[in-house]
């Protein structure tokens, strides 16, 4: 059963992006950090929506019925921009609490995205603008696929064998957030019809996601003013066919009344797999 909230004062109204249905499937050539915004094919269009804010019912989230949850998990990175330090650093904090809340036997974390709601500073550091478009990361077949990429073929057809799943994680690096905050769409008012797959083609490899089409029973959250100290889970895949969370869907929304001094975003998103043994 959805979680509903009903009449909350920190409701805000904005414009987002979504995609069209018009029987072609939407390609991005996906650049290199720092190189610009992603050339893609498709075509998309402007809504305004309502996005509630989530904390006043964030006890209620569950992973396997909404597909994603907030949670407070500090860090000891010292220094987001150095990848090393990240992985040897960030990643096992990352396994750590999908571990935790998924209750999985292994987590694999694959890589890494900082966006910053910047374009010169996006630049000069090399990373990426948020995401305005409306999409999930994985589509049916893209997520075992990801499995076959990146492990050995007998130990990848072994897991896929059993209940797997994909699971971002979203954390601001500084805070709090007041520009190009993320707004999610959770499993319960998801409708499989209004996904559109889409190509996303690298350098080295072609990747599949799921852009999303506008729906007026879709509802969307987001959680005001995230600290560093806090990061949403977003589940992008899981393997059960039960009625269980299998994904969500996310982008960025700029908020009305944006503070003239405002800080802008920065945030970092940790991609996962993970599995269990039964």
């Amino acid at each position: 059963m959805a979680t509903v909230l009903e009449d909350n004062e920190n409701t805000v109204r904005a414009t987002v992006q979504f995609s069209i249905n018009d029987g072609q499937t939407p390609v991005s050539m996906v650049k290199e950090p720092g190189q610009g915004s992603d050339t893609r094919t498709g075509k998309y269009e402007d809504h305004e929506i309502t996005i509630y804010d989530g904390r006043p019912i964030a006890d209620q989230l569950d992973l396997d019925k909404h597909g994603f949850i907030l949670r407070d998990f500090d860090t000891a990175v010292t220094d987001f921009f150095d990848d090393d330090h990240v992985k040897s650093v960030y990643y096992p904090e990352m396994e750590e609490i999908v571990k935790r809340e998924t209750g999985c036997s292994e987590v694999i974390v694959f890589d890494h995205t900082i966006r910053v709601d910047d374009s010169d500073m996006a630049q000069t550091r090399k990373v990426r603008n948020p995401v305005k478009n409306m999409y999930n990361d994985f589509t049916r077949n893209s997520a075992p696929q990801r499995v076959r990429d990146l492990l050995p073929a007998d130990e990848a057809e072994a897991k896929l064998g059993k209940r797997y799943g994909s699971m971002n994680i979203w954390r601001p690096l500084i805070g709090p957030v007041e520009t190009a905050p993320l707004a999610v769409c959770g499993w319960d008012t998801l409708r499989e019809e209004d996904l559109l797959v889409a190509e996303r083609r690298y350098q080295d490899r072609l990747g599949g996601v799921l852009h999303l089409t506008h729906n007026p029973d879709q509802r969307w959250y987001y959680f005001p003013k995230m600290t560093r100290d806090e990061v949403v889970l977003l589940k992008c895949f899981d393997s059960l066919e039960d009625g269980t969370a299998k994904w969500t869907c996310h982008g960025s929304f700029q908020p009305p009344h944006i503070p003239p001094n405002a800080q802008r975003r920065q945030s970092i998103e940790i991609r996962t797999l993970y599995f269990y043994d039964d």
